[in-house]
Protein backbone atom coordinates (compact mmCIF):
# COMPACT_ATOMS: atom_id res chain seq x y z
CA UNK A 1 0.00 0.00 0.00
CA UNK A 2 1.46 3.45 -0.42
CA UNK A 3 1.84 5.55 2.65
CA UNK A 4 4.02 8.76 3.74
CA UNK A 5 6.06 8.47 6.32
CA UNK A 6 9.52 9.30 7.74
CA UNK A 7 13.08 7.39 8.98
CA UNK A 8 14.18 9.96 10.81
CA UNK A 9 12.95 13.67 12.77
CA UNK A 10 13.66 16.38 10.50
CA UNK A 11 12.65 20.01 9.95
CA UNK A 12 9.64 20.12 7.77
CA UNK A 13 11.89 22.30 5.34
CA UNK A 14 14.63 19.00 4.45
CA UNK A 15 12.95 17.07 1.61
CA UNK A 16 12.85 13.94 4.09
CA UNK A 17 11.15 15.16 6.88
CA UNK A 18 7.70 13.37 5.27
CA UNK A 19 8.39 10.81 2.46
CA UNK A 20 5.91 8.35 -0.28
CA UNK A 21 6.72 4.91 1.01
CA UNK A 22 4.83 1.40 -0.23
CA UNK A 23 4.48 -0.65 3.23
CA UNK A 24 2.44 -4.24 3.38
CA UNK A 25 -1.09 -4.09 3.83
CA UNK A 26 -2.28 -4.32 7.12
CA UNK A 27 -4.41 -7.34 8.42
CA UNK A 28 -7.93 -6.75 10.74
CA UNK A 29 -7.56 -9.11 14.12
CA UNK A 30 -9.69 -8.80 17.26
CA UNK A 31 -11.56 -5.69 17.21
CA UNK A 32 -9.88 -3.48 14.56
CA UNK A 33 -11.36 -2.78 11.40
CA UNK A 34 -9.17 -2.18 8.28
CA UNK A 35 -10.10 0.82 6.88
CA UNK A 36 -9.68 2.29 3.09
CA UNK A 37 -8.39 5.70 3.76
CA UNK A 38 -10.36 8.61 1.72
CA UNK A 39 -9.56 11.49 3.86
CA UNK A 40 -7.01 12.51 6.15
CA UNK A 41 -6.32 16.01 8.41
CA UNK A 42 -3.88 17.52 10.05
CA UNK A 43 -3.31 18.33 13.56
CA UNK A 44 -0.48 20.15 15.99
CA UNK A 45 -0.01 16.55 17.22
CA UNK A 46 1.36 15.79 14.00
CA UNK A 47 3.98 18.23 14.07
CA UNK A 48 5.04 17.87 17.26
CA UNK A 49 5.40 13.51 16.94
CA UNK A 50 7.21 13.91 13.76
CA UNK A 51 9.27 16.95 15.97
CA UNK A 52 10.11 14.63 19.07
CA UNK A 53 9.68 10.77 17.55
CA UNK A 54 11.44 8.60 15.45
CA UNK A 55 9.87 4.97 13.90
CA UNK A 56 9.60 2.68 16.33
CA UNK A 57 11.96 0.26 14.93
CA UNK A 58 15.67 1.09 13.63
CA UNK A 59 15.29 1.35 9.78
CA UNK A 60 11.46 1.56 9.95
CA UNK A 61 9.12 4.13 8.82
CA UNK A 62 6.96 6.26 11.22
CA UNK A 63 3.32 7.12 9.74
CA UNK A 64 1.60 9.50 11.20
CA UNK A 65 -1.97 11.15 10.91
CA UNK A 66 -4.41 10.95 13.47
CA UNK A 67 -7.92 12.07 11.70
CA UNK A 68 -9.60 10.03 8.90
CA UNK A 69 -12.29 9.29 6.63
CA UNK A 70 -12.75 6.05 4.91
CA UNK A 71 -14.75 3.06 4.53
CA UNK A 72 -14.39 -0.39 6.37
CA UNK A 73 -12.83 -2.96 4.22
CA UNK A 74 -12.59 -5.61 6.91
CA UNK A 75 -13.38 -6.56 10.68
CA UNK A 76 -11.52 -8.09 12.63
CA UNK A 77 -13.37 -11.61 13.84
CA UNK A 78 -14.43 -9.83 17.15
CA UNK A 79 -15.95 -6.88 16.25
CA UNK A 80 -19.11 -6.09 16.07
CA UNK A 81 -19.95 -2.02 15.71
CA UNK A 82 -18.80 -2.25 11.81
CA UNK A 83 -19.15 -4.32 8.91
CA UNK A 84 -17.17 -3.92 5.43
CA UNK A 85 -18.82 -1.78 2.94
CA UNK A 86 -19.65 0.92 6.54
CA UNK A 87 -18.62 4.65 5.87
CA UNK A 88 -16.19 5.77 9.04
CA UNK A 89 -14.46 8.71 10.65
CA UNK A 90 -12.20 8.10 13.54
CA UNK A 91 -9.04 10.19 14.95
CA UNK A 92 -6.72 6.41 15.31
CA UNK A 93 -4.53 6.26 18.31
CA UNK A 94 -0.86 7.78 19.02
CA UNK A 95 0.08 4.15 19.86
CA UNK A 96 -0.04 2.99 16.14
CA UNK A 97 0.62 3.78 12.61
CA UNK A 98 -1.41 6.74 11.83
CA UNK A 99 -3.90 7.23 8.91
CA UNK A 100 -1.64 8.82 6.26
CA UNK A 101 -1.75 5.76 4.17
CA UNK A 102 -4.21 3.50 1.82
CA UNK A 103 -5.25 1.26 4.49
CA UNK A 104 -4.97 1.69 8.30
CA UNK A 105 -6.43 -0.58 11.69
CA UNK A 106 -7.73 0.92 14.37
CA UNK A 107 -10.06 -0.43 17.41
CA UNK A 108 -13.76 -0.16 16.00
CA UNK A 109 -14.45 1.23 19.56
CA UNK A 110 -12.95 4.65 18.91
CA UNK A 111 -14.50 4.30 15.06
CA UNK A 112 -17.78 6.74 14.48
CA UNK A 113 -19.94 6.27 11.57
CA UNK A 114 -19.11 9.06 9.01
CA UNK A 115 -21.79 12.10 8.68
CA UNK A 116 -23.60 11.11 5.71
CA UNK A 117 -24.25 14.74 4.97
CA UNK A 118 -20.65 15.08 4.14
CA UNK A 119 -17.98 14.24 1.88
CA UNK A 120 -14.63 12.10 3.41
CA UNK A 121 -12.50 15.78 3.10
CA UNK A 122 -15.73 17.05 5.09
CA UNK A 123 -15.89 14.76 7.63
CA UNK A 124 -11.98 13.94 8.13
CA UNK A 125 -11.64 17.69 9.55
CA UNK A 126 -13.95 16.33 12.39
CA UNK A 127 -12.72 13.44 14.85
CA UNK A 128 -9.46 14.40 16.74
CA UNK A 129 -11.06 18.04 17.36
CA UNK A 130 -14.89 17.00 18.29
CA UNK A 131 -12.98 14.06 20.66
CA UNK A 132 -10.91 16.93 22.17
CA UNK A 133 -13.31 19.23 22.65
CA UNK A 134 -15.82 17.06 23.83
CA UNK A 135 -13.98 15.70 26.77
CA UNK A 136 -12.93 18.90 27.35
CA UNK A 137 -16.22 20.42 27.98
CA UNK A 138 -18.34 17.57 29.10
CA UNK A 139 -16.13 15.25 31.07
CA UNK A 140 -12.94 17.35 32.20
CA UNK A 141 -14.49 20.45 32.62
CA UNK A 142 -18.22 19.84 33.45
CA UNK A 143 -19.36 23.35 31.95
CA UNK A 144 -23.13 21.48 32.78
CA UNK A 145 -22.10 22.15 36.42
CA UNK A 146 -22.36 25.70 37.46
CA UNK A 147 -20.14 27.33 39.25
CA UNK A 148 -21.56 29.53 42.08
CA UNK A 149 -21.72 33.18 41.66
CA UNK A 150 -20.05 32.90 38.32
CA UNK A 151 -20.71 34.16 35.22
CA UNK A 152 -22.02 31.37 33.14
CA UNK A 153 -19.41 32.20 30.29
CA UNK A 154 -16.41 30.56 28.96
CA UNK A 155 -13.85 31.78 27.38
CA UNK A 156 -12.03 29.92 24.82
CA UNK A 157 -8.13 31.01 23.30
CA UNK A 158 -7.15 29.95 20.17
CA UNK A 159 -11.18 29.86 18.80
CA UNK A 160 -9.92 29.93 15.09
CA UNK A 161 -7.90 26.68 16.05
CA UNK A 162 -9.20 22.96 15.09
CA UNK A 163 -9.91 22.10 18.07
CA UNK A 164 -11.24 25.98 19.49
CA UNK A 165 -13.11 25.84 16.36
CA UNK A 166 -15.66 22.73 17.32
CA UNK A 167 -15.15 23.56 21.45
CA UNK A 168 -16.93 27.23 19.91
CA UNK A 169 -19.91 25.38 18.48
CA UNK A 170 -20.44 22.73 20.69
CA UNK A 171 -20.57 25.23 23.83
CA UNK A 172 -22.74 27.63 21.61
CA UNK A 173 -24.97 24.89 20.81
CA UNK A 174 -25.32 22.28 23.53
CA UNK A 175 -25.20 24.54 26.61
CA UNK A 176 -26.68 27.94 28.06
CA UNK A 177 -22.65 29.59 28.03
CA UNK A 178 -21.80 32.98 26.72
CA UNK A 179 -19.13 32.07 24.66
CA UNK A 180 -15.94 34.41 24.56
CA UNK A 181 -13.10 33.43 22.08
CA UNK A 182 -9.67 34.76 21.09
CA UNK A 183 -8.25 35.50 18.00
CA UNK A 184 -6.11 38.52 16.45
CA UNK A 185 -6.57 38.75 12.95
CA UNK A 186 -9.96 39.90 10.90
CA UNK A 187 -10.49 36.82 8.99
CA UNK A 188 -10.07 34.52 12.05
CA UNK A 189 -12.16 36.78 14.24
CA UNK A 190 -14.71 37.03 11.55
CA UNK A 191 -14.33 33.02 11.41
CA UNK A 192 -14.86 32.67 15.43
CA UNK A 193 -17.70 34.66 15.30
CA UNK A 194 -19.54 32.80 12.29
CA UNK A 195 -19.20 29.53 14.35
CA UNK A 196 -20.81 31.17 16.94
CA UNK A 197 -19.14 33.11 19.00
CA UNK A 198 -20.75 36.02 20.91
CA UNK A 199 -18.07 37.87 21.84
CA UNK A 200 -13.79 38.16 19.88
CA UNK A 201 -10.94 39.38 22.03
CA UNK A 202 -7.59 39.69 20.66
CA UNK A 203 -4.94 37.38 22.77
CA UNK A 204 -1.93 39.90 21.95
CA UNK A 205 -3.78 42.40 24.01
CA UNK A 206 -4.57 42.64 27.70
CA UNK A 207 -6.57 39.66 27.65
CA UNK A 208 -8.40 39.78 31.32
CA UNK A 209 -9.16 43.57 30.11
CA UNK A 210 -10.96 43.00 27.32
CA UNK A 211 -12.85 40.25 28.99
CA UNK A 212 -13.72 42.33 31.93
CA UNK A 213 -14.85 45.19 29.87
CA UNK A 214 -17.41 42.71 28.07
CA UNK A 215 -19.36 43.40 31.24
CA UNK A 216 -20.47 39.88 31.73
CA UNK A 217 -18.88 38.90 34.67
CA UNK A 218 -15.82 36.54 35.62
CA UNK A 219 -16.35 33.77 33.36
CA UNK A 220 -16.62 30.28 35.37
CA UNK A 221 -14.92 28.06 32.49
CA UNK A 222 -11.33 28.75 30.81
CA UNK A 223 -10.75 26.05 27.54
CA UNK A 224 -7.29 27.15 26.70
CA UNK A 225 -6.26 25.16 23.16
CA UNK A 226 -2.82 27.37 22.76
CA UNK A 227 -0.08 29.13 24.61
CA UNK A 228 -1.38 28.85 27.79
CA UNK A 229 2.13 29.74 29.48
CA UNK A 230 2.05 32.90 28.20
CA UNK A 231 -1.81 33.36 29.10
CA UNK A 232 -2.10 31.98 32.34
CA UNK A 233 -1.49 35.27 34.29
CA UNK A 234 -4.51 36.44 32.51
CA UNK A 235 -6.43 33.55 33.02
CA UNK A 236 -6.03 33.56 36.97
CA UNK A 237 -6.56 37.34 37.25
CA UNK A 238 -10.36 36.74 34.57
CA UNK A 239 -11.83 33.69 35.62
CA UNK A 240 -13.90 33.49 38.54
CA UNK A 241 -13.31 32.16 42.05
CA UNK A 242 -13.75 28.27 41.96
CA UNK A 243 -13.37 28.56 38.19
CA UNK A 244 -12.14 25.86 36.01
CA UNK A 245 -9.57 26.11 33.76
CA UNK A 246 -8.83 23.42 31.05
CA UNK A 247 -5.99 23.26 28.42
CA UNK A 248 -4.60 20.89 25.95
CA UNK A 249 -1.14 22.28 24.80
CA UNK A 250 2.68 21.32 26.49
CA UNK A 251 3.38 24.76 28.20
CA UNK A 252 7.73 24.32 28.33
CA UNK A 253 6.32 24.72 32.65
CA UNK A 254 3.34 25.51 34.23
CA UNK A 255 3.01 27.09 37.75
CA UNK A 256 0.01 25.88 39.12
CA UNK A 257 0.20 27.72 42.52
CA UNK A 258 -1.12 30.94 41.44
CA UNK A 259 -4.61 28.91 41.14
CA UNK A 260 -4.60 28.38 44.94
CA UNK A 261 -5.96 31.62 46.31
CA UNK A 262 -9.00 31.47 43.62
CA UNK A 263 -9.35 27.83 44.25
CA UNK A 264 -9.45 27.20 40.69
CA UNK A 265 -9.31 23.37 39.06
CA UNK A 266 -6.82 22.38 36.34
CA UNK A 267 -7.75 20.14 33.70
CA UNK A 268 -5.36 18.85 31.26
CA UNK A 269 -7.74 16.39 28.41
CA UNK A 270 -5.56 14.17 25.81
CA UNK A 271 -8.18 12.51 23.38
CA UNK A 272 -5.72 9.65 23.05
CA UNK A 273 -5.81 8.34 26.92
CA UNK A 274 -8.25 6.21 26.19
CA UNK A 275 -7.24 3.83 23.62
CA UNK A 276 -3.48 4.46 24.89
CA UNK A 277 -4.15 2.57 27.93
CA UNK A 278 -7.56 0.75 26.70
CA UNK A 279 -9.59 2.49 29.74
CA UNK A 280 -13.05 0.32 30.45
CA UNK A 281 -14.51 3.31 28.94
CA UNK A 282 -13.07 3.20 26.11
CA UNK A 283 -15.87 2.30 23.41
CA UNK A 284 -17.26 5.81 24.68
CA UNK A 285 -15.01 7.80 21.69
CA UNK A 286 -17.47 5.83 19.53
CA UNK A 287 -20.49 6.95 21.17
CA UNK A 288 -19.33 10.18 21.21
CA UNK A 289 -18.20 10.38 17.42
CA UNK A 290 -22.02 8.89 16.69
CA UNK A 291 -23.54 11.72 18.44
CA UNK A 292 -21.19 14.37 16.51
CA UNK A 293 -22.23 12.65 13.05
CA UNK A 294 -26.33 12.60 14.13
CA UNK A 295 -25.53 16.35 15.28
CA UNK A 296 -24.05 17.07 12.04
CA UNK A 297 -26.34 15.70 9.84
CA UNK A 298 -29.22 17.50 11.60
CA UNK A 299 -27.63 20.59 11.00
CA UNK A 300 -26.86 21.50 15.08
CA UNK A 301 -23.15 21.02 13.87
CA UNK A 302 -20.77 22.16 11.25
CA UNK A 303 -17.82 20.70 9.26
CA UNK A 304 -14.62 22.89 10.24
CA UNK A 305 -12.95 22.40 7.44
CA UNK A 306 -11.06 25.19 6.06
CA UNK A 307 -8.70 23.87 3.42
CA UNK A 308 -8.12 21.14 1.12
CA UNK A 309 -4.62 20.85 0.20
CA UNK A 310 -4.90 17.99 -2.73
CA UNK A 311 -4.26 14.63 -2.45
CA UNK A 312 -2.24 12.37 0.27
CA UNK A 313 1.34 12.85 -0.50
CA UNK A 314 4.60 13.88 1.02
CA UNK A 315 5.00 17.38 -1.12
CA UNK A 316 1.32 18.11 0.29
CA UNK A 317 1.67 16.92 3.50
CA UNK A 318 4.71 18.75 4.23
CA UNK A 319 2.99 21.89 3.15
CA UNK A 320 0.44 20.69 5.96
CA UNK A 321 2.81 20.27 8.70
CA UNK A 322 4.73 23.83 7.67
CA UNK A 323 1.60 25.51 7.86
CA UNK A 324 0.06 24.07 11.14
CA UNK A 325 3.83 24.94 11.73
CA UNK A 326 3.16 28.75 11.31
CA UNK A 327 0.68 29.11 13.73
CA UNK A 328 -1.38 31.00 11.31
CA UNK A 329 -3.75 27.93 10.04
CA UNK A 330 -7.75 28.64 10.61
CA UNK A 331 -10.15 25.95 11.13
CA UNK A 332 -8.79 22.30 9.66
CA UNK A 333 -6.56 21.46 6.79
CA UNK A 334 -7.31 18.14 4.92
CA UNK A 335 -5.99 15.94 2.21
CA UNK A 336 -8.17 13.59 0.15
CA UNK A 337 -7.54 10.55 -1.78
CA UNK A 338 -4.26 9.10 -3.13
Amino acid sequence: MRAVGYRRSLPIDAPEALVDVELPDPVAAGRDLLVEVRAVSVNPVDTKVRRRAGPDEPGGVKVLGYDAAGVVRDAGPEATLFRPGDEVFYAGSIARQGTNAELHLVDERIVGPKPRSLDFAQAAALPLTSITAWEMLFDRLDVRRPVPGAASAILVIGGAGGVGSIAIQLARRLTGLAVVATASRPETRAWVEELGAHHAVDHRGDLAAQVRDLGLGAPAFVFSTTNTGDHLEAIVELIAPQGRLGLIDDPAALDALPLKRKSLSLHWELMFTRPLFGTADMEAQHELLAEVSRLVDEGTLRTTLAETMGPIRAGNLRKAHALIESGRSRGKVVLAGF
